[in-house]
């Protein structure tokens, strides 16, 4: 089959289709012929030789997939060759064919097309299971989300509304904070203009943000700390801005407050598994009313594969890229 690979360590450039072995359907897996894949910014720092696959994960990058069921393994039960599925991957989206454990599989939600679909499982599995199941947000609450217009943060915006939460973004152009607040934040912050602790301070009348969703690290780790409400949770989920800076563990304690840090990829498959059927259950229905969407920038053929990082590395981008094959 065809596959997108790193050649080598390095920037866009290095991206090229190859041909590899198709993936076999083992114990517990099915094989999805891929329809779409999407960028997320692991599969940049793999390409750029920082985030290796964990152990037996494709070599080619892709931490999500849309796609139908081609091959169905032993011990599979509920999917069958046929069916229509998107699914939470470790590696090796970016291809014609992915072999994938089927507890990680979710159906297309009704009323989403087949290509969209690649747009939701990274960005559902992340925002739930580190903002709802991790984090605890609960209705009334205010939820800062840095990097409001990404994939991530587009999907954030919506499920918080969803359970009544109040929600602040940051975001880099006016045109990126007109989309968050299209999808819900009511609080909005131009990094480039503005200091985010004072303005949801203020916004908020000095509570502070109950839960912040973080993807920058080390670079914002004082500030929001700083912005924390009395027990206030703070989720890294990405490095940014850096992996090493100070704590202040006494500010931390004044606030009874909590700094927690998570990735998914590398995940044990049982936590991934529990993590897919949270989010079936719980995020899935709102998709289906219509309620939540995935927000999808542009659609990439496979083989352009380097012009869509690009494009993501470029940051103009608001929701998803996605690789269509």
């Amino acid at each position: 089959m065809k596959a997108v690979v790193v050649t080598m360590p390095g920037g866009p450039e290095v991206l090229a289709v190859r041909d590899v072995p198709d993936p076999v359907a083992g114990p517990g897996e099915v094989v999805l012929a891929v329809a779409a894949s999407a960028v997320n910014r692991a599969d940049i720092m793999q390409r750029m030789g920082h985030y290796p696959p964990p152990p037996g994960a494709p070599d080619h990058p892709g931490l999500e997939a849309s796609g139908t069921v081609v091959e169905v393994g032993p011990g599979v039960e509920g999917w069958s060759v046929g069916d229509e599925a998107c699914a939470l991957l470790a590696g090796g989206g970016y291809a014609e064919k992915v072999a994938v454990p089927a507890a990680q599989l979710l159906p297309v939600p009704e009323g989403v097309g087949l290509v969209d679909a690649a747009a939701l499982p990274e960005v559902t599995c992340t925002v739930w299971s580190n903002v709802f199941m991790l984090a605890g947000l609960r209705p009334s609450e205010t939820l800062l989300v840095h990097g409001g217009s990404s994939g991530v943060g587009t999907m954030a915006i919506q499920l918080a509304r969803q359970v009544g939460a109040r929600v602040a973004v940051t975001a880099g152009s006016a045109a990126k904070l007109a989309a968050c607040a299209s999808l819900g934040a009511s609080i909005l912050v131009n990094y480039r203009e503005q200091d985010f602790v004072d303005v949801v301070r203020t916004a908020t009348d000095g509570h502070g943000a109950d839960v912040v969703l973080d993807n920058m690290g080390a670079k914002y780790l004082a500030r929001n700390v700083d912005l924390l409400a009395t027990n206030g949770r703070l989720v890294v989920i990405g490095l940014q801005g850096g992996a090493k800076a100070e704590l202040d563990l006494g500010r931390l304690l004044s606030k009874r407050a909590a700094v927690l840090a998570t990735s998914l990829r590398a995940r044990p498959p049982a936590e991934k598994a529990s993590i897919v059927a949270s989010v079936r259950e719980h995020v899935w229905p709102l998709i289906a009313d219509g309620a939540v969407r995935p927000v999808v920038h542009t659609r990439v053929p496979l083989a352009e594969a380097a012009r869509a990082h690009r494009i993501v590395e470029a940051s103009e981008h608001i929701g998803k890229v996605l690789l269509t094959v």
